[in-house]
C-alpha cells in the first residue's frame, strides 16, 4: 500500500490517496462559490489530488464563521457549487464538500481582517452553543441552544447535504473538529449541559451520532461519509484521544466511513506541539482502535512523508492543506518524486513532456 495506490470506499474510487483538504478562503459573498473557488479547486484537481474538498460550507447562515463563508444554506448555492464539481471531476479527481456550523465561532471577520468578532455596526448576529460560554472572554455569550434549536441543526446538516448531492458532490464530510458546533458538544470545557445532549460521554456525542445518522439515512448506499475530529483540545479535562476513539467505535456502526483526524481550536492558549506530522498518532491510533479508515492532517509537505503515513498503515488517506496552497501540482510532483510517471494534463503537455 502507497499514496499512489487507489483507494475504493463505497462506489468511490481514489486514484490515489492524496486528499486536497478543505481549506477557508473567505471569498463568498451570501455564500455563493464564483470563479475563484472553480479556479482554485480545479487547478488542485488538475493538480493530480485524487478527492477535492470544498471548503467548510454553512448549513445555515447563523453558522458561518464570516460573512465571507461559503455557505450551502439555500438551493440557490447549487448551481455554483455544481459547476465546481463538475469541472472537478473532469480533471479525474473526486468532487467533495465538508459541511459547517461555526456554533459559537461564528459572526466574525475574515482573518485577513483581524478575525475579531463582529460588532452590531459591522453586521454582527447572534450565535449558538451548547452552553452560554464565550470562545473569547470578551465575546458576548453565545445563546443556549434549547432541544427545538438542536433539532433544526439536525436538519440543517441533513438539508445541506441533500443540496450538496445535487450539485454533484460524490463524499460529504461533517465538520466536527475546531471548536464548531459539533466539537463543542463533545468537549466537557464548552458543554456544560446537564440534559440528554451534556454530561456523559454518551450525551455529548449524541449530536454527532445524530448528525451522522440522519445524514447516512439520506444519502445513497454507495455514497462515503467522512467526519473531521478534533481528536484532542491539548487541554487538561477537555475531549481527548481515549474519547475520540470510543466516538469512533460509535460512528462506524451508523455507517460512517472515515475519520479526518485533526486536533484543537477549541479554546484558547493550548499548548499545541506543532511539527511536522504531528497529528499522524491520532490517526494510526484511530484506525487500529476503532477499526475504521482514517485520515492523518497536519504538516504533511513531503512525498517521502506522505507515502510513508500510508505505507506503514498509519492513515488511509493524506490530507494536505498549506502545502496545496503553496503547490497545487503537488500530487503530480509527488508521482515524479516516488518513481512514477505523472499523469499532467494534456494541455500542459508542451512544458512537461520534454
Amino acid at each position: 500500500m502507497t499514496l499512489l495506490d487507489p483507494l475504493s470506499i463505497r462506489g468511490v474510487t481514489l486514484r490515489n490517496r492524496i486528499v486536497v483538504s478543505p481549506m477557508c478562503q473567505y471569498s463568498s459573498v451570501d455564500g455563493f462559490a464564483d470563479d475563484w473557488h472553480l479556479v482554485h479547486l480545479g487547478s488542485r484537481a488538475a493538480g493530480g489530488a485524487s478527492l477535492v474538498f470544498v471548503e467548510a460550507s454553512a448549513v445555515t447562515a447563523q453558522g458561518r464563521i464570516t460573512p465571507r463563508d461559503m455557505g450551502i444554506y439555500e438551493d440557490g448555492h447549487i448551481e455554483q457549487l455544481a459547476r465546481i464539481a463538475r469541472f472537478v471531476e473532469r480533471m479525474g479527481a473526486v468532487p467533495a464538500i465538508q459541511l459547517a456550523h461555526a456554533g459559537r465561532k461564528a459572526s466574525c471577520a475574515p482573518p485577513f481582517r483581524g478575525g475579531a468578532r463582529l460588532k452590531p455596526e459591522e453586521g454582527a448576529w447572534t450565535v449558538i452553543a451548547p452552553s452560554p460560554i464565550p470562545f473569547n472572554d470578551t465575546d458576548p455569550l453565545p445563546q443556549e441552544l434549547d432541544e427545538a434549536g438542536i433539532l433544526d441543526v439536525i436538519v440543517a446538516f441533513v438539508t445541506a447535504a441533500k443540496r450538496a448531492m445535487a450539485a454533484g458532490f460524490r463524499v460529504i464530510e461533517i465538520h466536527n473538529a475546531h471548536g464548531y458546533l459539533l466539537h463543542e458538544f463533545l468537549s466537557p470545557l464548552s458543554n456544560h449541559r446537564t440534559d440528554r445532549w451534556g454530561g456523559s460521554l454518551e450525551n455529548r456525542t449524541r449530536l454527532t451520532r445524530e448528525v451522522a445518522a440522519a445524514l447516512r439515512e439520506s444519502m445513497p448506499a454507495d455514497m462515503p461519509l467522512f467526519i473531521r475530529i478534533s481528536c484532542t483540545d491539548w487541554v487538561e479535562g477537555g475531549w481527548d484521544l481515549p474519547q475520540s476513539i470510543e466516538l469512533a467505535r460509535m460512528l462506524k456502526p451508523i455507517g460512517v466511513d472515515l475519520i479526518d483526524c485533526s486536533s484543537g481550536a477549541l479554546v484558547k492558549g493550548a499548548k499545541i506541539p506543532i511539527g511536522p506530522g504531528f497529528q499522524v498518532p491520532f490517526a494510526e491510533a484511530i484506525r487500529k482502535e476503532a477499526e475504521i479508515m482514517t485520515g492523518a492532517v497536519g504538516m504533511i509537505t513531503d512525498p517521502q512523508q506522505a507515502d510513508q503515513i500510508i505505507a506503514t498503515g498509519q492513515a488511509d488517506l493524506a490530507f494536505l492543506a498549506r502545502e496545496m496552497l503553496r503547490e497545487p501540482y503537488w500530487a503530480l510532483k509527488a508521482q515524479k518524486a516516488l518513481g512514477a510517471s505523472p499523469s499532467w494534463p494534456l494541455q500542459y503537455g508542451y512544458a512537461v513532456n520534454r
